[in-house]
């Protein structure tokens, strides 16, 4: 159960407010971000799955509403509310996995004021976090060539559940397998690991202690090579265990966990080929991140796989996602959705009125051209239709526009998943939704995935929406 006490304080004094003013009429909320993290040009959309799992279980239980009592401020009545209360709105979004750009929709709810209100630190929590991960690691598997990527984050993750919520958004972003062993149950994600330094420190030589563990685990043992001394010592020792290995038809790897990497891998490659060692690997860690990763691999060190914790897992230079959760249309006094939004100065922190579809276009050749969002009218939507030319505005709905014929036919981004509170499609394994990352990105143009100065995708608002949008802004203006 997820207990509902997971939410914002006003979240709890506003919807009282509501309760009391009778003012629970239907609602529209939708999330999307604002900034791409780590100065990238994509990031990818995670915790979708984890979302809709707590969702279902959202609810007060009678020590909730015992702790609200004792504050003095919530009225008997209301708590009673409360003690009934369930999600049963309807939730539209983004497969899980998919790549994304700021200001476009990623969830879309659809509820009762009140509803829609307590849930959104849930919402915010639970998407900020993963896909903030998720597309810190997406970035490293590319600047590892997609090569193997090991997530071995858990001893610097923010707790327990960020340490399962990160193991999970890990492997949707590409990661091969963890070394959480709690989110290998939990999610059926590979468990991973070779050996610690206190392995080889607690016998009396590291030829011991690797024959020992290859003794105990036959089937491609790794071992950690740099406790004393890497090249003089480690290296030599593993040879020593790894051709006994050999000689029985088995295989084995060594793990550079200090040091220059690069210089340590490639004369550890010199060396093991020397040997006669050729099929034996090399992994790599300590305080990995995509930056390092590229110039090891643009440099030609010969690793095979990575193993990435701290800087992937807590999101390193960036540790938050800019994800916000805003109030887009509402049920007027006479039972008719309105359109609302906020204003601002910041042309980038006014939102887009009304209940929105995005739509991703793509050329005759398959690769991306554009994110558009359109009004998603009941009686009266925006089509974007094959074979026909379209003007797109900026959804700062200023003067910046661009002209596109539609050759191919756009994909709808957003999806109902749940509706009355229930689901109404199951939620994908997440194999499925790593598989999707890496599809979505091989129909992005390289110039959006280079890690400086990435090109800036665009993401635009039909005419439509544009005129919505400074008709409301107008409007908000005279009211000044």
């Amino acid at each position: 159960m997820t207990s509902g006490l997971f939410t914002d304080f006003y979240s709890l004094t506003m919807a009282q407010g509501y309760w009391k003013k009778n003012m629970n009429r239907r609602t529209i909320f939708e999330m999307f971000f604002r900034r791409q993290p780590f100065g990238g040009g994509f990031s990818i959309f995670a915790g979708l799955g984890t979302l809709l799992e707590k969702l279902q279980t959202f609810a007060f239980t009678e020590e909730d509403l015992a702790y609200l009592e004792r504050l003095n401020l919530f009225s008997a009545p209301f708590l009673e509310y409360l003690r009934g209360f369930r999600f049963t709105g309807s939730l539209w979004a983004m497969d899980e996995g998919t790549v994304i750009f700021p200001q476009e929709v990623l969830i879309r709810i659809e509820g009762r004021l009140i509803e829609c209100q307590i849930i959104e630190g849930l919402v915010l929590n639970t998407i900020n976090f993963q896909s903030l991960v998720a597309t810190k690691t997406a970035r490293v598997w590319l600047a590892s060539g997609r090569g193997a990527i090991m997530e071995f984050g858990l001893r610097r993750a923010q707790g327990p559940d960020g340490a399962l919520a990160a193991s999970r958004a890990a492997f949707i972003g590409g990661a091969e397998g963890t070394s959480n062993v709690l989110a290998g149950k939990e999610f059926g994600i590979p468990v991973m690991g070779t050996m610690a330094h206190s392995w080889v420190m607690a016998h009396c030589s590291e030829e011991e202690a690797f024959q020992a563990y290859s003794d105990i685990y036959p089937d491609r043992p790794v071992f950690l090579i740099d406790t004393y001394d890497t090249l003089k010592s480690g290296a030599p020792k593993a040879i020593k265990v790894g051709l006994g290995l050999a000689a029985q038809g088995r295989n084995f790897g060594v793990r550079l966990d200090s040091g220059d990497i690069h210089y340590l891998a490639v004369e550890v490659r010199k060396m093991l080929d020397d040997a006669g060692l050729p099929q034996a690997s090399i992994s790599v860690s300590n305080d990995l991140d995509e930056t390092i990763i590229q110039a090891l691999t643009e440099g030609g060190a010969p690793v095979n796989s990575w193993g990435v914790g701290t800087r992937m897992v807590t999101g390193g230079t960036d540790a938050a996602f800019t994800g916000v959760y805003k109030l887009t249309s509402r049920e007027d006094g006479e039972g008719i959705m309105t359109p609302t939004m906020k204003c601002s100065d910041h042309p980038d922190k006014t939102t887009n009125p009304g209940i929105k579809q995005v739509w991703r276009i793509r050329d005759a050749g398959g690769l991306t051209v554009a994110d558009v969002l359109s009004l998603e009218d009941p009686d009266n939507p925006d089509l974007l239709e094959p074979g026909r030319a379209y003007t797109f505005w900026h959804p700062a709905a200023d003067y910046r526009h661009f002209q596109h014929y539609l050759e191919a036919e756009p994909e709808l981004l957003l999806k109902r998943w749940m509706d009355r509170g229930k689901l109404i499609r199951g939620i994908p394994a997440l194999s499925e939704s790593r598989a999707w990352v890496r599809t979505g990105l091989d129909q992005f143009d390289p110039s959006y995935k280079r890690f400086l100065n990435p090109h800036i995708y665009k993401v635009s608002i039909t005419e439509r929406l544009r005129n919505l949008k400074l008709q409301l802004i107008k409007n908000y203006l005279g009211l000044l």
